[in-house]
This record gives C-alpha cells, structure tokens and sequence, in this order.
C-alpha cells in the first residue's frame, strides 16, 4: 500500500497563540512555513492564498441567499448547500441559546487563512433570535452546534457532491441531477475513509502542482477514526490530486490512509465549489 508522504504546512504562529496557528489577518504575508502534518493521507503545502480564495470571485453554482425571516433548510442533492460565511469570530454552542461553548468559529480558515464558511445543517428560533445548526471541523465526526445568524452571511452553493466507497465513485449533483461523476481511491481497509454528512472545510494549492498530492487539497470536516495522528498532524481527511509517486495506486482502489485521490483535473474543478459544500461519503 502506497501511502502520502508530503508535509501540509501552517502559518507561522503569532505571539500568544495558544495552539501554535497566528491569528494574523486573511490579507497579512505568509513571513515563514512550518511543517505540521496534518492529512490521513498525508500532508499538504500551502502556497499563500490564491484569486479563487477570495472572499468576492465568483463559483460556480453560487448564489446569495435571502431567507430572511424564513427557516434555512439542510443540504440535499435537490436543493443544494446553505453555507454561513463567518463574519467575526463567534462562540459556536452546544444548544441554541445555551451557555456551553464547543467551538469557536473564526473569520479565517485554520490551514489557508481564506473566509471561513459553514455547513448550514438547519435553522432555530431561541431566546429571541435565529440560531444557524453548523458541522464542525472537530472530533468526533459529526460534531455540530449552534450560531446566531446575524453573525454570519448566508448564501446558497447549488452542488452537493457523494462520495460511494463501495464503487469509489465521486458524484456532483445541481439540482438533483448529476453533473460529473469519476472514480477515485478511497481508504485502504486498514485506513478506511470516514463515512457521514461532511463538507469543504477549505481549499489549499500545493507549491508543487506535480507532487504527490497534486495541485489542491481540500480539507473535509472529517478525520481518520483509525489514526488519531499521522505525521504528526490530527488525522483530517481531505481530497486532493495524484502525482507521479502516487499513480501506482489506480483510480478505483482503496489503497489510501482515509483521504480521497483523484485525477489533477477533477480536483481543480472541485477547487472551484463553494467552501462548505456538502460532502456526504457513504458505503
């Protein structure tokens, strides 16, 4: 079994960061790189944040979303993703309207520093407000809470992408109807890829277009239920591309440490979607 073996790398950490990532601004230098893997299948690199990160570049399939006053639906194949773009960070709660905290949802991603956006799962009115249901990048797999709405801002992906590990068959649908369908390698029985409702967490170029991991990875809200660490890293799982020293594994086998491969131009074209599109992998 072939495994991925490229470093993804952080930003580096400011001055009282508790976990070691700087709290700098989405539009601040990239000064230095540290190594800090983080994959299932391996690492990744980052390449500073490129057009198709920013906040105004228009994805296809995007839309604003004007749900005001009216409850935000779950993503499904026929209607798409409602996804919120962190406006500042916020307490994400364990109930709407609750006192716990299990979150806290910052305006910049953790890996690239681009937007941050949200799965939208469902809508609640407590205490006097609109409460937004998101999944978590977090332990265990699943994991959701509790944000107002008027913290964020809503708009609306139109694709919803499955992956079947049976068939280790990636489908993108828009309005019910599949758009693309490829295979892909899946997790090697060992190493199996997670199974539930994820979604985009970010997008990373890779330095090396032609490396293992080819020319994106995109982090999904999932991690390894096998590795509780690889490299050194959490254990996330993602999509990303293949290179030459990843090929011998063909499109079609379960062969990986939990991520999902793929051809390089199939992951630029994912490259592209919302962040926060829905990710549902299933058997």
């Amino acid at each position: 079994m072939s495994g991925d073996r490229s470093a993804f790398r952080a930003r580096t950490p400011g001055p009282g960061s508790a976990v070691g990532w700087s709290g700098m601004s989405r539009l601040s230098p990239f000064t230095a790189l540290l190594p800090a893997a983080l994959m299932a299948i391996g690492g990744i690199a980052t390449a500073g944040i490129s057009a198709a990160q920013e906040p105004g570049t228009p994805a296809p399939g995007v839309g604003t979303s004007d749900l005001s006053g009216r409850p935000v639906p779950g993503p499904s194949k026929a209607r798409g993703t409602h996804t919120a773009l962190v406006l500042t960070s916020t307490a994400v709660r364990r109930r709407p309207a609750g006192k716990a905290v299990i979150w806290r949802a910052k305006g910049e991603t953790r890996w690239s520093g681009s937007v941050q956006r949200l799965m939208v799962l469902g809508s609640r009115e407590a205490g006097g407000r609109t409460w937004l249901k998101v999944r978590l990048p977090i332990r265990p797999n699943g994991s959701a809470g509790w944000m107002p709405r008027n913290r964020v801002r809503l708009a609306l992906s139109r694709r919803f992408i499955t992956i079947d590990l049976s068939r280790r068959l990636l489908r993108v649908y828009k309005r019910g109807r599949v758009l693309k369908r490829f295979k892909v390698v899946v997790g090697a029985p060992s190493t199996p890829t997670p199974r539930g409702l994820f979604a985009i967490y970010d997008r990373v170029r890779q330095p090396d277009p032609k490396g293992f991991t080819g020319p994106w990875v995109l982090p999904i809200t999932a991690h390894s239920e096998k590795l509780r660490k690889f490299d050194g890293g959490p254990g996330v799982v993602g999509l990303h591309g293949r290179g030459p020293a990843s090929l011998g594994d063909p499109l079609g086998s379960a062969r990986s440490h939990g991520c999902i491969r793929m051809d390089n131009s199939r992951i630029r074209y994912l490259s592209r979607l919302m962040v926060g599109t829905a990710v549902h992998i299933r058997r």
